[in-house]
């Protein structure tokens, strides 16, 4: 967890961060062919939908610290709102600046125990933000293919693929309910997920001897204390929180999922807002295993071949750039400033770490 929480790697995501995505734009920039193009196209651009896609970019920190909110003050009631905004803020802020989103959790546990949550409580309302995401799309993905929404993509493919867009966003939809019944399984069944946990930290201090033993004794104090905490969400008024972090998950993802539809109309392009949220939400989930921080480089592979369909080849690499500004550059440059203010400037010294040593997945 420690290492985790280290503004120097955090500096370095940040560096590998800005690297990348400027060498993918000037690869987009190349590929679109036309710079004047691109330049007709900043001008044309609508006033009021830039607005909208501003206070988009700004969903990462309200939605989010709505969600953490409702789950943390379920578990700790003098939680306040103000500090959980910052570690909704934070928590997505640290998922891009880290491969495979690592980086998130640990953020977000660390700036809410800044606020006086307890770690536990903190790692608990962490995993349940992260239940609540997965829950949300496991449910609108299907109940949109039930509907009929997206049927129209059958008729495009990915570039390279013998596949339909509709086929991707069916496999991506499918694989949430897979995953979210796993989670809903540790859920209804906390004390064999502990009972698997205790026996994971007995096979270490076996490897690891008295070392081990002492670092993974105040660990057990915390696993026993989460399965505390997750015993109480398993109550009518636990459930109720749960299925407000559910809810209050479309406010958290509102970006990623409505900028792509918001940048469109500022260009001026027509698109059905269905269809975008469909493809929107296929991206979404590949980008949560992208080996890159923020998905550097694959997001704006992605875009440019899942968007192909309503981007016209000479506008990609202006919509590609407001369409990362309104889901992660934003949130990245207002994020460093606000995490290393936090530190007051402290780049080189780790920030102080959460007793508990879990990763916990970005939400």
């Amino acid at each position: 967890m420690a290492s985790l929480l280290s503004p120097r790697l955090f500096r370095r995501g940040l560096e590998f961060f800005i690297l990348v995505s400027v060498l993918a734009l000037v690869a987009l920039l190349i590929y679109g062919n036309s710079w004047r193009a691109s330049w007709l196209a900043i001008e044309r651009i609508r006033p009021g939908w830039a607005l909208a896609a501003l206070l988009l970019a700004s969903s990462d920190w309200w939605g989010g610290g709505i969600r953490i909110w409702l789950l943390a003050k379920f578990l700790h009631r003098p939680t306040r709102l103000r500090g959980m905004v910052v570690a909704g803020g934070l928590n997505t802020w640290g998922s891009y600046l880290t491969p495979s989103q690592t980086g998130g959790g640990p953020v977000m546990i660390w700036a809410m125990s800044r606020y006086g949550v307890p770690v536990p409580e903190a790692t608990i309302a962490t995993f349940m933000s992260f239940v609540g995401t997965v829950v949300f799309f496991a449910i609108a993905g299907p109940l949109a293919i039930v509907l009929g929404a997206g049927r129209s993509l059958r008729a495009h493919g990915v570039p390279l693929v013998h596949v339909s867009l509709y086929d991707v966003f069916k496999a991506s939809a499918w694989a949430f309910v897979v995953i979210g019944a796993l989670l809903l399984f540790v859920l209804v069944f906390p004390s064999r997920a502990r009972t698997v946990l205790h026996a994971v930290m007995d096979f270490l201090e076996r490897r690891g001897g008295a070392k081990m033993a002492a670092r993974l004794a105040g660990l057990r104090e915390g696993v026993d204390r989460m399965q505390e905490c997750v015993v109480q969400f398993l109550t009518p008024l636990g459930w109720l929180a749960m299925l407000g972090g559910v809810l209050t998950s479309a406010l958290a993802h509102a970006n990623k999922l409505l900028a792509a539809f918001v940048v469109l109309r500022a260009l001026g392009l027509e698109a059905n807002l269905v269809d975008v949220l469909l493809v929107q939400t296929t991206i979404s989930f590949l980008l949560y295993f992208a080996p890159t921080p923020g998905g550097a480089g694959a997001a704006e592979a992605l875009s440019a071949a899942l968007m192909g369909l309503y981007v016209p080849r000479a506008l990609v690499p202006v919509y590609t750039v407001l369409w990362r500004c309104t889901v992660s550059y934003a949130t990245v440059i207002f994020g460093s400033f606000v995490f290393f203010r936090m530190l007051h400037g402290r780049l080189g010294e780790p920030a102080p770490p959460p007793p508990a040593e879990e990763v916990v997945p970005a939400a």
